[in-house]
């Protein structure tokens, strides 16, 4: 993509850089209130089943992962255009979906900055290594990556390390205003946890909450996941790094069923907001749709996006993402290549 098309391309996003008060309203009643409804229900059906206890939990559990578009879009100051309001809703909605607002907000604007920049991983996305850095890497090294890659750590253990662990705590080097909005979002949550230990008890509270937060953060962590890791995806040395293509050819199109993108608040449509993420996520899909360039873009879908489990380690020579299995081979290949190397 030249320079010149790349300011093309943002510049015909760039109307729709606005958000709209009764849009945002909406979406904040037709999602808050829902997910406080099937929490309740959640809570209800304990008297009768703790099955159906579940299937409200699951819905309860899709509801949060809006909430989380919500909390998402005002760490853009893209929710509102004041940026106070941003901060409140940011604020309030992070408590519900267990978030510190600055502290998230800040690492994740790194990650915009940094997203498929080989030499500047690290903060706010997800731990990839290319093939020669795993070929070279200590066999302890390769052990904790291949743990962390593996599916039962990262989408089960994950999302428990995450809420109870990594966002409770201050990143090292936060200003005072971000470690004090980590402390009141703590404290917030702490206060309302045991407003509901001491109305409903602790085991039915654990019961409720514990599966809707598990359920919502597995899936959260897998749209993070299958939006940067598929086959043909960008990375780039800082040298040869361009923002507008790591946005277009980096980030996926996750087309979903109607339901599950209105349910994601249009995350699937990730290529338009890595563009531009001040588009309000309720202007995703328009902005895809009257884009042209952007309907060529790396598209999954729900069956093909299964795919990605494989994928582990960037290869920088096929500009491709490969598996464990695929890197075997290049391990043999290198060591036939070292043994049959003539001695000069």
């Amino acid at each position: 993509m030249t320079t010149h098309n790349a300011k093309e391309l943002r510049k015909q996003v760039a109307p729709y850089e606005s958000s709209n008060i009764k849009d945002s309203i909406i979406q904040m009643l037709n999602t808050i209130v829902p997910f406080l409804a099937f929490w309740f229900l959640a809570y209800q059906s304990l008297a009768i089943s703790y099955l159906l206890t579940l299937a409200f939990a699951v819905l309860a559990a899709g509801f949060m992962i809006r909430i989380f578009i919500i909390f998402h879009d005002c760490t853009h100051h893209s929710f509102f255009k004041n940026r106070k309001a941003n901060k409140i809703v940011g604020t309030l909605t992070g408590v519900l979906t267990l978030f510190p607002y600055s502290q998230w907000g800040h690492e994740h604007s790194v990650h915009h900055a940094t997203s498929s920049n080989l030499d500047k991983r690290g903060t706010g996305d997800i731990w990839v290594m290319t093939v020669d850095e795993y070929m070279a890497a200590p066999f302890l090294q390769k052990l904790a990556y291949r743990m962390y890659r593996n599916p039962f750590v990262m989408f089960v253990l994950g999302p428990i390390y995450l809420v109870l662990i990594t966002n409770r705590f201050n990143r090292k080097g936060a200003r005072l205003n971000e470690r004090m909005n980590t402390y009141l979002t703590n404290v917030l949550i702490l206060g309302i946890s045991a407003l509901l230990i001491w109305a409903i008890g602790w085991k039915a509270f654990v019961m409720v909450e514990g599966p809707i937060f598990f359920i919502a953060g597995m899936l959260g962590i897998w749209l993070f996941y299958v939006q940067h890791t598929f086959e043909d995806s960008y990375f780039e040395a800082d040298k040869d790094w361009e923002y507008v293509r790591a946005a277009v050819e980096g980030s996926s199109y996750y087309q979903l069923p109607k339901v599950l993108q209105w349910i994601t608040g249009n995350i699937g449509y990730h290529h338009v907001h890595h563009l531009s993420p001040r588009v309000p996520n309720y202007k995703l899909e328009e902005v895809h749709k009257n884009t042209k360039p952007l309907q060529n873009v790396p598209t999954i879908t729900l069956s093909t996006s299964l795919t990605s489990l494989k994928f582990r380690l960037w290869d920088e020579r096929n500009k491709q993402f490969i598996s464990f299995k695929e890197m075997k081979a290049y391990e043999r290949n290198s060591k036939l290549t070292t043994q049959t190397k003539p001695e000069l």
